[in-house]
């Protein structure tokens, strides 16, 4: 992202995210969605354009580990092995969310999904804004996801105020999902299997109970 023109179309959607409208993001599972909760107040915006069930929260994407203790609260120790472990990728870990939270992102429990993407484009919108993006798969909800900005639905493109362009030195993305982890018990519990394999998480919680 070192030329003249990806640097102006990333200053350019991070002025969109600052203003509080949604940004179309590439990542490294599928194109996304995503909208500034600090500057948007509500995820109202991508559930609109989603047609999406209000009761469905929208996940946080973070640009570093760290973001997991800044915007969750009282985790089990075992996130911060497994957020070591697959951050950045396509791990999201849903967590008890902080006060710095706003209360239309928390689940209906109080909580917060937390991801950091493992995409040159997505970390640098990330450091360039400042705060996490709420994101989203750039599809209809129940129509399959668009992995790349060519394969979004031009209807959903009228209403996005600017679509980053793929990065073309980037990985491609995998085209799935993140996988998701309930991480407010004493054991994670799977919500969704993704890019992550329950195996794996299962191998480094393990890892991390057992003495040393």
């Amino acid at each position: 992202m070192e030329n003249q023109a990806n640097a102006r179309f990333l200053e350019e959607a991070v002025e969109y995210l600052r203003k509080g409208q949604v940004v179309g993001v590439p990542t490294d599972t599928v194109y996304g969605l995503a909208i500034a909760p600090l500057a948007a107040g509500t995820p109202d915006a991508l559930y609109a354009v989603k047609e999406r069930d209000r009761g469905k929260p929208i996940a946080w994407l973070v640009g570093a580990v760290s973001d997991l203790g800044r915007f969750g609260q009282n985790a089990p120790r075992y996130v911060d092995a497994l957020a070591e472990a697959f951050w950045p990728g396509s791990l999201t870990l849903v967590v008890e969310a902080s006060p710095r939270v706003p209360r239309p992102f928390q689940s209906a429990a109080g909580t917060i999904g937390l991801r950091m993407p493992d995409h040159p484009v997505a970390l640098d919108v990330l450091q360039r804004l400042g705060q996490p993006i709420a994101a989203t798969s750039a599809n209809r909800s129940g129509a399959p996801a668009a992995d790349v900005l060519a394969a979004l639905d031009p209807a959903i493109r009228e209403q996005v105020a600017f679509a980053l362009p793929d990065d073309s030195d980037a990985d491609a993305p995998s085209g799935t999902a993140s996988t998701v982890v309930d991480c407010t018990g004493p054991a994670p519990r799977i919500l969704r299997e993704g890019g992550t394999s329950e195996a794996d998480i299962r191998a480094v919680v393990r890892a991390f109970a057992r003495p040393i």
